[in-house]
């Protein structure tokens, strides 16, 4: 079954992609949620035009994103957790570095990053989606907090 996206779907695409899934993902739940449409004729000419008409704009987009990029790369992400030993209390998430990046003035959905759940002391690295060819890698480090 062949679908236009209307919104990012993570793992299958970004919105305005031509996708093909199984019926059942596509009649069952992107169509009903909202997050599709049928790939009619129609619909990829109305598609075509809007993409064609929106490229423009879009290279401000890109532009806005790199310059979030550059910014975020230059950060010095620490996060300070409790811990016992190399162990935390609890784990560093994708929250907790969204938080931080919000601090600094930098507003990331922590949806867009990909970290995974960290348990111990040390440095990480963590990929932050700004735009869907903006990809910039974080190098973060995880320190104990001190009493």
């Amino acid at each position: 079954m062949e679908l236009i996206l209307k919104q990012d779907v993570q793992k299958l695409g970004f919105k305005d992609d031509i996708v093909n899934v199984k019926p059942g993902y596509g009649r069952n739940y992107l169509i009903p949620q909202g997050l599709a449409v049928l790939a009619t004729p129609s619909a990829k000419k109305v598609l075509a035009e809007n993409l064609k008409q929106r490229a423009h704009k879009e290279a401000k987009v890109i532009a806005d994103a790199q310059v979030v990029a550059e910014a975020l790369k230059a950060l010095d992400v620490k996060i300070i957790v409790k811990a016992g030993g190399e162990k935390l209390f609890g784990s560093v998430t994708n929250q907790d570095l969204a938080d931080f990046f919000a601090k600094e003035g930098q507003q990331v959905d922590k949806k867009f990053i990909t970290s995974g759940v960290i348990k111990r002391i040390g440095k990480y690295t963590a990929n932050v989606r700004l735009h869907r060819d903006v990809i910039v890698e974080v190098e973060y480090e995880v320190i104990p907090e001190q009493e």
